[in-house]
């Protein structure tokens, strides 16, 4: 089924948090996401210097601004979605930046005047009863900072994708958006390594960050074969697996352990996202 390569894909990205939880004990979030988009960066652009037998004029783009705020956007929810990875159990970290497709469902609507199916509006407000439960440990546990990190990571990551629709009206392709959001990223992650001091990686350190950068690219490309392949609206539903992965690993490897409330919370945000993506199908004007 060639919508399961997303099952791949959220297994990696789970995989990647976990690599990332790891390596947060000595990087900062900055310097983790400038490991995580340098490896992508030199990936993408060795592609397509070899595609186009050139090296810097396919990069070439009239529409620098949109490509900075996409690339604002999805830096700064690396940076916090890292934040709350290091500070909060795995899976509720990544539940909350999986509100991502509720925040998207309410910003499209807005931002891009599109009209939707019904029910979105009852899969957002489930979504947010979801985040509710979720965040209710974290404030009876001190830590509620990192779960509003979390949380308004999945807001600018829609934000991101807002952006990216944006750019594809105005007819960039797909692997240019993605090489200036992963250069932005690496040069957003080296500004602010060198405002901030960084750490000299050892010889130990370099599986664990080089493992960081080989995941998130081979999940990238899972994720784009599953949407190029695969059904949307499967796709979009299984790549809330990435929960349930996360969920076994923070079990496994962490040790974590997790209140029936939090399990409750993952458990609605989930539904409530399969929900949107299914109701977030725009109204053709025929069926109006």
């Amino acid at each position: 089924m060639k919508s399961s390569w997303m099952l791949v894909a959220a297994a990696l990205f789970a995989l990647m948090s976990v690599l990332v939880k790891h390596a947060s004990t000595t990087f900062s979030p900055a310097e983790l996401v400038f490991y995580r988009s340098v490896f992508g960066l030199l990936a993408i652009w060795g592609v397509i210097a070899i595609r186009h037998r050139q090296l810097l004029a396919p990069l070439v783009t009239t529409h620098l601004r949109a490509h900075f705020w996409r690339g604002l956007s999805g830096f700064t929810a690396l940076v916090l979605f890292f934040y709350a990875i290091a500070r909060l159990p795995l899976a509720t970290a990544v539940t909350l930046n999986y509100t991502a497709p509720l925040f998207l469902a309410a910003l499209s609507a807005w931002w891009l005047r599109e009209r939707h199916g019904r029910g979105l509006i009852g899969a957002v407000l489930l979504g947010f009863v979801g985040v509710l439960f979720l965040l209710q440990p974290q404030v009876q546990g001190q830590a509620l900072l990192p779960a509003l990190a979390g949380l308004v990571s999945g807001m600018l990551a829609a934000t991101a994708y807002i952006n990216v629709k944006n750019l594809g009206r105005l007819g960039e392709s797909e692997w240019r958006v993605v090489f200036y959001f992963t250069l932005l990223s690496t040069a957003g992650g080296a500004a602010w390594m060198a405002i901030a001091g960084s750490h000299i990686p050892l010889a130990a350190d370099w599986p664990w960050l080089i493992g960081i950068g080989v995941t998130a690219t081979m999940a990238q490309l899972a994720l784009t074969r599953a949407y190029h392949r695969g059904r949307t609206l499967t796709v979009g539903s299984l790549a809330y697996s990435t929960v349930g992965f996360s969920a076994l690993y923070g079990a496994l490897l962490f040790g974590e352990q997790l209140s029936l409330i939090t399990w409750v919370g993952m458990a609605v945000v989930a539904a409530a996202g399969v929900w949107a993506v299914r109701a977030s199908t725009p109204i053709r004007p025929d069926s109006l």
